[in-house]
């Protein structure tokens, strides 16, 4: 069985480290909620090696990468069908799985925040996730309000999920060795079924408060909601990284309240 070559393309850089993969499986902790889980770009197999041994997890893989899908078929010719040959970023995991599932892999750094999208558009469905992504972005998903790090992705995958940074991993680990270290980062679901506020709206207000980030949210929000509405509600007169996740619930509450009104 020959190897599959890394393309620079998609992204890949195969861990090759067994300790860290065994890592990286071990971060879900949550299977008591779920007894399926999917694989992201699987590759050679490292972690998939240690998932099919979880007699308790029903293991799916998904990879776009053609010639990785045929070696993973030598390889594993007990996955049947639940081996994709497909890009998870236009999958449609609803006709895969009809409850409640996880989302694991090394996921190519090129794509890091549409795998994120993606699962925040099924958060209904995606109950854990763990993944390794450039260090960066993982940092990011777990900054506080207050820092430079916060963005739009830590307001909305911490207003559905619980965020663990579990470990940094080296570059040589990998094959080839990416320029940059790499973090590991679990999601859990939250409790909240549903945002006490209009969730468009909600994403609206993060997304453009973040997207001039320097301005005052009096003026990054002036697309939202009309200057000539707004009041002297306190959080108009911040900027969107001094905001909790629960400020943006809130000033959601107040804006949804203005434009009603």
């Amino acid at each position: 069985m020959s190897l599959v070559r890394a393309k620079k393309h998609l992204g890949q850089h195969f861990l090759t480290d067994k300790k860290i993969a065994a890592k990286i499986v071990d971060g879900l902790v949550h299977t008591d909620q779920y007894k399926q889980v999917l694989e992201v770009g699987p590759g050679m197999g490292i972690l998939s090696d240690i998932l099919l041994e979880r007699e308790h997890l029903e293991t799916y893989m998904i990879d776009i990468d053609t010639e990785s899908y045929n070696f993973l078929k030598d390889k594993y010719p007990q996955m049947g069908s639940r081996l994709i040959n497909g890009d998870f970023l236009a999958m449609d995991l609803r006709a895969v799985f009809s409850g409640k599932f996880a989302v694991i892999g090394n996921f190519p750094y090129n794509i890091s925040s549409q795998i994120l999208f993606k699962i925040l558009a099924h958060r209904d469905q995606v109950v854990e996730m763990v993944g390794m992504f450039q260090k960066e972005v993982a940092e990011r998903c777990a900054s506080k309000s207050g820092t430079k790090d916060y963005g739009i992705l830590s307001v909305l995958i911490q207003a559905y999920y619980n965020i663990d940074y579990l470990f940094t991993v080296k570059p040589g680990t990998f094959n080839p060795p990416p320029k940059v270290n790499s973090g590991v980062i679990r999601l859990s679901r939250n409790e909240m079924k549903e945002l006490p506020c209009d969730e468009k709206l909600f994403w609206a207000v993060v997304k453009s408060g973040f997207n001039q980030r320097r301005k005052t949210l009096r003026n990054a929000l002036s697309g939202v909601v009309p200057k000539i509405k707004m009041d002297e509600h306190p959080f108009f007169d911040k900027r969107a990284e001094q905001l909790t996740v629960a400020d943006f619930i809130s000033l959601t509450q107040h804006v949804n309240a203005l434009l009603n009104a």
